[in-house]
């Protein structure tokens, strides 16, 4: 009796093993690089402007107004005292103008008397949330539409710079989301078919890969964005330059995903599939491509910040995305005269944001190519 009562206990108190899956000891892997981690929320950050780009905007990016050419940025006060004494009241500075006499041109100075009120969710003119979602509140504003409002102060036609960057974000983020997204899809395609195929198939991919890396990409990139018809929409030449990265960039990610195919097609679960009479198809997209789906993901997220890079370059040089489009690109464009270096450093923005999701990218695919290596600690 005694060992019968002894056995079913010994069972219990077993410590039990829990299999944990792939993604959660990736995850588990990624949450102990600390500046790995604080750049996903930075990068989650930027994508959440990007999508909430007409609510947090506080005015319409194409919106000018004369009177305001590079005026200054408004820093916002919480507290303004009379007097009863201090209280909370959200409000910016109102400007004067002043004539430089060296310069002989009008300038403006932020005047700590005038007092300009701020609302949080101030009610504005109708508008689409992300094209469909109808809507009529901003996330900040002034009571009186025509009262100026510049946090980060205006463009050379009195633009107000926070609006269009915000704006700027969803275009310049977007593209290098698609970009990747088309480059993820033929390296896929493309490499695992050469790697899994071998032979005079994969020679040629490998020819050709190494024809168009060998390429400059800046004369390439010109005669293809001259190529492109004058009278296409900024629509059409958004996805013309979505396509025009893409087609260049799936080249190291067939590279990528090839070797592992080379690697993978000798491997005893694919011998496995193939003599259970599974499809050529079957065993590319149902064995072999999710073995190695977190070095895929690691080198797409290595990928997006190339195509950040590409398209800001693209559209800076006069390439790329034009007017009325809004991206970081075009708005550097503004950034290329001496006054601005010297009178107007705010129009620089766009070049901070570019340079912060570059290294938060950068920072965050390390991360996950360390998370996704099963022989790293």
């Amino acid at each position: 009796m005694a060992l019968d009562t002894i056995a079913p206990l010994a069972e219990e108190t077993r410590p039990t093993r829990v299999r944990e899956s792939q993604l959660h000891l990736m995850w588990r892997r990624f949450r102990r690089h600390q500046l790995a981690f604080v750049s996903l929320w930075i990068v989650v950050a930027f994508y959440l402007v990007a999508v909430f780009a007409e609510f947090l905007a506080p005015t319409d990016p194409g919106a000018y107004s004369a009177r305001y050419t590079y005026a200054p940025p408004q820093g916002i006060h919480f507290f303004v005292s009379d007097e009863n004494g201090w209280h909370f009241q959200p409000h910016v500075n109102g400007y004067t103008t002043e004539i430089d006499r060296k310069a002989m041109r009008r300038t403006f100075v932020v005047d700590s008397e005038v007092v300009i009120p701020v609302r949080f969710f101030a009610p504005s003119e109708p508008y689409l949330l992300a094209g469909f979602i109808p809507m009529s509140i901003k996330f900040i504003g002034v009571e009186n539409p025509r009262d100026p409002f510049y946090i980060l102060g205006a463009d050379r036609l009195g633009r107000d710079m926070l609006s269009r960057l915000i704006h700027g974000t969803r275009i310049s983020l977007s593209v290098g989301l698609a970009g990747v997204t088309l480059s993820l899809f033929f390296g896929i395609i493309i490499g695992g078919f050469a790697g899994f195929y071998g032979g005079w198939f994969d020679g040629a991919v490998m020819r050709v890969v190494e024809f168009i890396r060998s390429m400059p990409t800046i004369p390439l990139w010109m005669g293809l964005a001259a190529a492109m018809p004058k009278d296409w929409s900024a629509l059409q030449t958004y996805f013309a330059i979505t396509i025009i990265l893409s087609l260049i960039g799936w080249t190291e990610l067939a590279r990528v995903v090839r070797g592992r195919f080379l690697s993978l097609r000798t491997e005893d679960f694919v011998t496995a599939a193939q003599l259970d009479g599974a499809s050529d198809w079957r065993i590319i997209t149902r064995h072999m491509v999710p073995s190695f789906s977190s070095h895929i993901i690691a080198a797409a997220t290595l990928a997006i910040p190339g195509m950040i890079l590409a398209e800001t370059a693209l559209s800076f040089l006069g390439l790329g995305l034009q007017a009325p489009i809004v991206s970081w690109g075009t708005l550097l464009q503004e950034a290329q005269n001496i006054r601005t270096l010297a009178t107007a450093p705010w129009l620089l923005a766009p070049g901070i944001c570019v340079v912060v999701v570059i290294l938060s990218l950068n920072f965050f695919g390390d991360g996950l190519r360390d998370a996704a290596d099963p022989h790293g600690r």
